[in-house]
């Protein structure tokens, strides 16, 4: 496993910038295993419209960052030829300001130049999202 990446590393390997870039860390990856972390603020823009009066985090939005966090599980899934086909998504409850949300991405099969990918998203331990995602390396 190696170390944490702060914004600065991640953008280095991913195309992703403000305001689409949605992981704020990389705790750790290797091994066929990422786990990254979002800080969900009252200040990102989505939240002007999502929803006024009850801010949510908008599920697209946590299916990306999962997304995100998968392209540091291996070899070859990050960069621009990089890309997800296909997401299986299933929010369990919302995600709110103040929350930090702990995504964790493990590579479950690779064939050829795709990968199978089953991530989770935790508050405090709690499940928020789940999802299998399917990223062709190239």
């Amino acid at each position: 496993m190696s170390s944490a990446l702060g914004p600065v590393e991640i953008m280095k390997r991913l195309p992703h910038r403000y305001p689409f870039l949605l992981i704020d860390r990389v705790l750790r990856y290797g091994d066929g295993e990422a786990v990254a972390l979002k800080n969900v603020t009252i200040n990102e823009p989505f939240f002007a419209g999502h929803f006024p009066g009850a801010p949510i985090l908008p599920g697209v939005l946590i299916g990306e960052a999962m997304a995100q966090t998968a392209a540091f599980v291996g070899d070859g899934i990050d960069g621009p030829s990089a890309f997800l086909v296909s997401m299986d998504l299933k929010i369990e409850r919302p995600a709110v300001p103040g929350d930090q949300l702990i995504i964790t991405a493990r590579l479950v099969k690779k064939f050829g130049k795709l990968m199978r990918i089953s991530a989770t998203v935790e508050v405090d331990n709690n499940l928020v999202a789940k999802a299998e995602l399917t990223v062709s390396a190239g």
